[in-house]
């Protein structure tokens, strides 16, 4: 397989970060809610600017006030600074106490796409449809398919370019753009 790309941010070092630091990519995909994408996968990056690291080690251990002031800091990493902010950090925590920090332990070491499904579950903020989103991106842009991956992903796992894990150029973000435009339009949802 080619080297895995997302480029989503519309900035190549921040894209960069996503394929190669597997905690901004479980951030990035936590910041995508109530923000265009853009912004919600950019925010790792503008985290290890502000921190000097993104270390789930060392963000778990900063005080958590500390840590949403500097999410909020302009420009703010989600436009709701506070709540993603603790949620940035219950996550960090999260992957300290169960993954020893490395966040591709959740994916990693497994063939069994439940077993990944159920991991992700368990970070805070990680819903049903963020999950199977999740697990689309693994697949589709790192080639990591464990037997089963299909089912529990669907209907992200499809081919229609329905979310984030469908980018693999600027010409597949602008296709997700307007085919997400057309099914709100509709009054649909990205499963649907």
């Amino acid at each position: 397989m080619a080297k895995p790309v997302l480029p989503v941010t519309g900035d190549p070092d921040a894209d960069r970060l996503l394929v190669e630091d597997p905690l901004a990519l479980l951030l990035g995909m936590l910041l995508d809610q109530q923000v265009p994408m853009e912004w919600a996968f950019m925010g790792p990056s503008t985290l290890k600017t502000r921190l000097g690291h993104l270390d789930a080690d060392a963000i778990a251990s900063m005080d958590r006030e500390e840590f949403v002031a500097l999410c909020r800091e302009k420009p703010a990493i989600h436009r709701f600074p506070k709540s993603m902010g603790e949620r940035v950090h219950a996550v960090c925590q999260h992957v300290v106490e169960h993954y020893d920090g490395q966040a591709d332990k959740i994916w990693k070491g497994t063939r069994d796409a439940q077993t990944v499904y159920d991991r992700l579950r368990e970070i805070p903020g990680y819903g049903e449809e963020k999950t199977k989103i999740f697990m689309a991106i693994l697949a589709k842009r790192f080639d990591k398919k464990p037997k089963g991956w299909e089912d529990l992903a669907a209907p992200f796992s499809d081919d229609v370019k329905r979310s984030v894990a469908d980018i693999s150029s600027e010409e597949a973000l602008h296709e997700v753009r307007k085919w997400k435009k057309a099914q709100k339009a509709k009054g649909k949802s990205k499963q649907e």
